[in-house]
């Protein structure tokens, strides 16, 4: 047994794990149960449960009793096996009952699916014609066929809901039509809206596998990897999972519990979540696939292969198991997630030209070597005494690389050469002595692991622009790092010691000396001085620095010789004096009416002069030749009506006698 687990999903193989070769007689098998205790623990949940020749679908009857598998496609009838319908590759159908063969007809084309439909007893046939075939068994004849607009149909299936019949056809679509009127009723193209941006497709994608759930819910599977969700009231797809292998899916099935959605092709079965298209858990056989079936109301799910064994796996957080093998919830809780050993230590796997290289390549044909795929498997003490003879030195080359593997070993338990960056050499040398004290102390006890600087892209440049070096003169660092003087001459040997590894990084020396351990205790006693008494001697001596500055810039100035120096003002500025530069920003920074207002809020439209010279100026805005113009003849105007006007005053009327003149 074989257990595998992906997202914290247990899957046991039932059918997986230590295989006896067939050529094998009893009494070397009987012997191998007694030594082997692997062997003798082998679980063999149903016997012989492996097929002549390879099957391509495999199905459960209806009350769980009966697995069945076959070349072509089946379709029980019935709840048990007693009605069965099977296609086969010839165009022949057959009907069986529980006692055997019933009866056989033929359609007029090769077939590769059908559906039965239980309201009418109809059958739909679907296959390398634009028809879908029907034939009634309540009447015992074939009815007038669904003529399809697709050139041949590959699968097909009825909804259980309301009867509704689907075809997927080479084209890409899928066809929808209701049995009770034999019309057409939707067209979905799937094929168009299965091409993603992510998804390559070399060439068209034709529906190979339909499945209806419930209702309104309908999974489609193309031939390029695609597997399409519909609900029926919408042609656009509700996801589209691509499997990434660009193989045909072959087999889709609904698990309602969950809301999963299994869909397999010929090299993994993906289980996701059908609202939201997350991957639940996956599951990759060690043979291609045909066809996938799940047990009903369990969580066991059973594999048509490309080898005549068929595969059990059992997935407990699907459902409990069956009732018939209801003891695998016991004894999974008791497996042990150990990897498979092969059962095949007794034998070694040579292939040709391993015969050849060996001068055993006139033991092909007898009993010596067994054939096996693209080889042969031959008794392990014959292969070392043969390899023995050949190669005498074996052993001597075998103990030489388990020497050198030592040294490996050995060296890398030594202090590792450190590349430094060139940038910020003793801050990163720091860093990588921090990051040892936090691997020490991991050792000790669990503490959670804090990301490096060193390995995050986002301090890559502090190492590597020049701009990002600190400044170890400065005041500021001086200060906050006290004890950096001393910590900085000891790391300062550490860097030329490096730095002298790196001079001899190709070649191959003895680790260099350390120190003795009376230095190092001495260094660390100097190293544990008062830190108060630090942090004073290093201002003093940043005292005694900024008073030597000062002198020698007083020095520096009585050298000098002052200047005049004169500034240009740059056009529509003003000046007043330095004092105003201040406030002469801040009006700079607002609109022309709005430093007028405030000007003549606060008096300074007036002329006046300053300490600095300064003088207040007016100015007009200058004006276009259009405004010239018009102000002239505005001027004009005026000057013309100052000569027409007359008085008025005679004008004025007299009081006169009589009623007024309304």
């Amino acid at each position: 047994m074989q257990v595998s687990s992906l997202n914290e999903v247990k899957i046991y193989s039932l059918s997986c794990g230590k295989s006896l070769p067939e050529w094998l007689s009893d009494r070397k098998k009987r012997a191998l149960q007694k030594k082997d205790v692997d062997v003798r623990r082998r679980i063999e949940l149903i016997q012989d449960f492996e097929m002549p020749t390879v099957c391509t679908t495999i199905k459960v009857s209806k009350d769980g009793q009966y697995i069945l598998a076959t070349v072509v496609t089946f379709e029980t009838l019935s709840d048990d096996y007693s009605k069965i319908v099977f296609l086969h590759n010839d165009r022949y159908i057959e009907f069986h009952s529980q006692s055997g063969f019933y009866y056989k007809t033929r359609i007029p084309k090769f077939g590769r699916d059908f559906s039965y439909h239980y309201p009418s007893c109809d059958l739909y046939f679907v296959g390398a014609s634009s028809e879908v075939y029907r034939l009634n068994l309540e009447q015992g004849r074939y009815l007038n066929p669904l003529q399809t607009d697709a050139a041949e149909n590959n699968v097909c299936d009825i909804n259980s809901a309301h009867g509704l019949f689907a075809t997927g056809t080479i084209e890409g679509r899928v066809e929808c039509w209701d049995p009770r009127t034999r019309g057409r009723v939707g067209l979905l193209d799937c094929a168009l809206s299965s091409v993603t941006a992510d998804s390559e497709i070399n060439s068209l994608p034709t529906i190979s596998a339909l499945k209806f759930n419930g209702a309104l819910t309908m999974a489609v599977g193309t031939s390029t990897g695609q597997v399409l969700l519909y609900d029926l009231r919408s042609d656009k797809p509700l996801l589209v999972k691509d499997h990434q292998y660009g193989l045909p899916i072959k087999s889709l099935h609904f698990q309602d519990s969950l809301d999963l959605i299994l869909s397999a092709d010929s090299r993994i079965v993906k289980m996701w979540n059908k609202n939201s298209g997350k991957i639940f858990t996956s599951l990759e056989p060690e043979h291609d696939i045909n066809d996938v079936c799940l047990y009903p109301n369990s969580g066991m799910l059973l594999t048509a292969n490309e080898t005549p064994k068929m595969g059990i796996y059992y997935i407990p957080v699907l459902g409990p198991a069956p009732r018939w093998c209801s003891f695998l919830d016991n004894l999974t809780e008791e497996l042990e997630e150990n990897p498979e050993s092969t059962v095949y230590d007794d034998y070694k796997f040579v292939t040709k030209k391993d015969l050849e290289n060996l001068g055993l390549a006139h033991l092909i044909g007898s009993p010596f070597l067994r054939a096996y795929m693209h080889g042969f498997f031959m008794d392990i003490r014959l292969y070392h005494k043969v390899k023995l003879m050949v190669n005498p030195f074996a052993y001597e080359e075998y103990r030489k690389d388990k020497i050198r593997q030592k040294i490996e070993e050995t060296r890398a338990q030594r202090v590792q050469l450190k590349k430094l960056p060139k940038v910020n050499k003793e801050l990163a040398l720091k860093l990588i002595e921090e990051e040892e004290e936090k691997q020490k102390s991991t050792w000790k006890k669990k503490v959670k692991s804090l990301p490096n600087i060193l390995t995050d892209d986002r301090f890559k440049v502090m190492f590597e622009n020049p701009d990002f070096q600190v400044d170890e003169e400065s005041e500021e660092f001086r200060l906050l790092n006290p004890l950096v003087s001393k910590i900085s001459e000891k790391r300062k040997k550490k860097l030329r010691l490096l730095e002298q590894q790196e001079l001899h990084e190709k070649e191959e020396e003895e680790e260099p000396e350390g120190k003795p351990s009376d230095a190092e205790s001495s260094e660390s006693s100097d190293d544990e001085k008062d830190w108060v008494e630090e942090v004073r001697k290093q201002r003093r001596l940043l005292h005694q620095e900024e008073k030597v500055k000062r002198q020698e810039q007083l020095r520096e100035d009585r050298q000098t010789v002052l200047k005049p120096q004169f500034y240009e003002i740059k056009a529509g500025e003003e000046f007043r004096s330095f004092k105003d530069s201040a406030t002469k920003q801040k009006l700079m920074n607002k609109t022309l009416e709005d430093r007028l207002k405030l000007e003549a809020k606060n008096g300074t439209l007036s002329i006046s002069d300053t300490t600095v010279g300064s003088k207040q100026l007016t100015f007009t805005l200058k004006r276009s030749e259009q405004q010239k113009k018009q102000q002239e003849a505005e001027k004009l105007h005026r000057q013309e009506r100052k000569t027409l006007r007359r008085s008025a005053g005679h004008l004025k009327s007299r009081h006169r006698r009589g009623r007024p003149f309304h």
